[in-house]
C-alpha cells in the first residue's frame, strides 16, 4: 500500500460495526507501541454537523479521513493504526444509501484491516446508529462484503473485550 509514504510502514485498519472496541483498541495499542493513532474523522464531522447525513457528507468524510491518514504516514513511521478508512465509509455509504460510489474504493488501502464483529453489547454515544441485533448484523455483513470486494487482507477479531484486544495484539505483532 502506498499512502505518498515509505514501503516500511505498515498500516492496520480497525473495521467494522458501531461501538466494537475499534476506538479503544486502536488508541491503546497505538500508544503501548508508541506509533501514531489515526482517530476516526467521520465521528467528529458529526459531533460538528450532526447525523443527517448524505451521500456528499460521506464522501467529505472519506475525504477528510484520507488526509488525516496522508499526513501521518508522511513522516514514515514504522506502524501506524488506523481508526478507520474510506473503506469503512464504503460500509456506510452501502448501509444508509445502498451503494457505493467508486471513489470509495479507490483511496489507497492499509496493509491489513481487522474485523471486528458485533458480539459485544451495544452502547449509543450520539453519533452511532444501528444498535439493534438485526442492524448491527446487516452493517457487519456489509463491512465485511467490503472488504471482500476491495481484496484487501484482514482478520477477524471477536469474543469479549480480552478476547479482542488478544487477537488485535496478535494481529498487529505477527
Amino acid at each position: 500500500m502506498d499512502l505518498g509514504r515509505a514501503q516500511a510502514v505498515k498500516t492496520f485498519c480497525f473495521h467494522g460495526a458501531e461501538s466494537t472496541g475499534k476506538s479503544v483498541l486502536a488508541q491503546k495499542l497505538a500508544a503501548e507501541l508508541h506509533c501514531p493513532w489515526v482517530p476516526e474523522y467521520g465521528r467528529e464531522y458529526c459531533e460538528e454537523t450532526g447525523t443527517d447525513l448524505s451521500m456528499e457528507d460521506l464522501l467529505a468524510i472519506a475525504e477528510g479521513q484520507d488526509r488525516r491518514m496522508r499526513t501521518v504516514t508522511a513522516s514514515s513511521p514504522s506502524l501506524v493504526m488506523l481508526d478507520t478508512d474510506p473503506l469503512m465509509t464504503a460500509a456506510w455509504a452501502e448501509m444508509l444509501f445502498g451503494e457505493v460510489p467508486s471513489v470509495l474504493l479507490a483511496y489507497p488501502k492499509a496493509d491489513r484491516y481487522l474485523l471486528f464483529a458485533p458480539d459485544v453489547p451495544w452502547v449509543g454515544d450520539g453519533t452511532r446508529f444501528f444498535g439493534t441485533p438485526v442492524e448491527r448484523a446487516r452493517f457487519a455483513a456489509i463491512a465485511e462484503a467490503v472488504l471482500v470486494r476491495a481484496q484487501v487482507p484482514f482478520a477477524r477479531i471477536a469474543g469479549d473485550w480480552a478476547a479482542r484486544e488478544a487477537q488485535v495484539r496478535a494481529a498487529v505483532t505477527m
